[in-house]
């Protein structure tokens, strides 16, 4: 069944996510920070350096205390302490503010090499990406929200319904379609997550469809049957295409803390995750699970989520995601207030 509706309006210029990331004083950079200001690990490193520490042992227990409770993650958390002692030791800080510089360089050079774009391949048509998670994460919403991204880069479109088990995840699918004159393949609650896709996959092909997006059950990581019809999907989708799915995409949802390791091991070892989305980073989330995922697996982040806009899924850089969880100067607290 396939849904028409008009289109959505385009995304102004200066809001648009595919834009790459300026440098820290430019508006961009000033809209990470805003968006990343209210997360744990941002305010926990604001109070941390607002208190103008002395340069010591007890300054790293201070920095390994906030990355902790933050959901840096224990091995993570360890390796960036480790780094900063040793400078510590050289006396290689010459006060407080150059403990922030190189706690910065060295969050993002943990980042950048899982920070790589979502690239389409032409030769690949229709590049199949298929969208995994758990219920609640986001996932429904990421993919209008990549429907509509990927449409105003001139890409076609079409949606597959595989979440056959929530009459509500299917109704959503059809409303974003509809508001992006995007065609979605649906069938009746219940019907065969595999056959829907199968048939989208089909309908694709004869349509000239440049990406075709697949939602699949907001399933739960531990059960091993719902993991076991991500494999079926992937088995069908061969028959047609023994290339595809392309792109397996993991949204994550960036308030549930470690948790987010052993739901993404689950889905690694079940389908073969490709990329993640970190959605939901502003407001509660605590941000450091970011660190925890790049350190445990380094899959690529390909997006992660900072609102509830169509611009507020953006492509994900290391550089303005880190500048945006330390405070911008040592003389700015940034926002303390309760967690």
């Amino acid at each position: 069944m396939f849904g028409f509706i008009k289109k959505s309006k385009t995304i102004p210029p200066g809001e648009d996510p595919s834009l790459p990331a300026a440098d820290p004083a430019s508006s961009a950079a000033a809209s990470w920070r805003e968006r990343l200001r209210g997360s744990g690990m941002a305010r926990g490193l604001s109070a941390l350096f607002a208190r103008n520490p002395r340069l010591d042992d007890a300054l790293l227990d201070d920095i390994e205390t906030a990355l902790l409770l933050a959901d840096v993650g224990v091995a993570a958390t360890q390796h960036l302490i480790a780094t900063l002692a040793d400078g510590l030791q050289r006396r290689a800080y010459a006060d407080l503010a150059a403990v922030r510089l190189a706690l910065r360089q060295h969050l993002i050079a943990m980042l950048v090499p899982v920070a790589k774009p979502l690239l389409i391949e032409s030769r690949q048509r229709p590049f199949v990406i298929l969208m995994v998670g758990i219920n609640g994460a986001g996932k429904t919403t990421t993919i209008g929200k990549l429907a509509h991204r990927f449409q105003h880069q001139g890409q076609r479109v079409m949606l597959a319904a595989g979440d056959t088990f929530r009459a509500a995840a299917v109704e959503q699918l059809k409303v974003w379609g509809a508001r992006n004159d995007i065609p979605v393949t649906a069938q009746t609650h219940g019907a065969d997550p595999a056959a829907v896709i199968f048939d989208a996959l089909q309908a694709a092909k004869a349509r000239d469809i440049d990406v075709l997006i697949a939602d699949t059950a907001g399933r739960l990581h531990t059960q091993a049957g719902l993991m076991a019809e991500l494999g079926k999907v992937r088995r069908v989708l061969g028959k047609l295409d023994d290339s595809a799915p392309h792109e397996v995409l993991m949204v994550i949802d960036g308030t549930t803390g470690q948790n987010a390791i052993s739901q993404l091991r689950q889905f690694q070892q079940a389908i073969g995750v490709t990329g993640l989305v970190i959605s939901k980073l502003d407001g509660s989330a605590k941000g450091g699970v970011v660190f925890a995922l790049a350190r445990e697996f380094g899959l690529p982040v390909r997006f992660i989520g900072l609102g509830e806009r169509l611009e507020d899924l953006r492509p994900f850089d290391a550089q303005a995601f880190v500048d945006g969880l330390l405070p911008e100067t040592l003389a700015d607290p940034g926002d303390l207030g309760a967690d």
